[in-house]
């Protein structure tokens, strides 16, 4: 069943259909303005170390 409303990741509040997935102009901003300063982060792992340094030139 999908009777259940999603919410806006910032404030909780019902989405609304001009600001999906916010409810608001004023979340989307927010959440543009925390992507931008870079509050938010897309973790990298680092697969150099993993293959033992064979990555290394001698």
């Amino acid at each position: 069943m999908r009777n259940k409303e999603k919410s806006c990741p910032i404030c909780s509040k019902p989405q609304t259909a001009a600001s999906k997935p916010f409810c608001s102009e004023r979340c989307r901003d927010i959440d543009l303005n925390r992507w931008l300063s870079g509050s938010y982060a897309i973790p990298v792992r680092d697969d150099e170390d993993e293959d033992g340094g064979s990555s290394q030139r001698s």
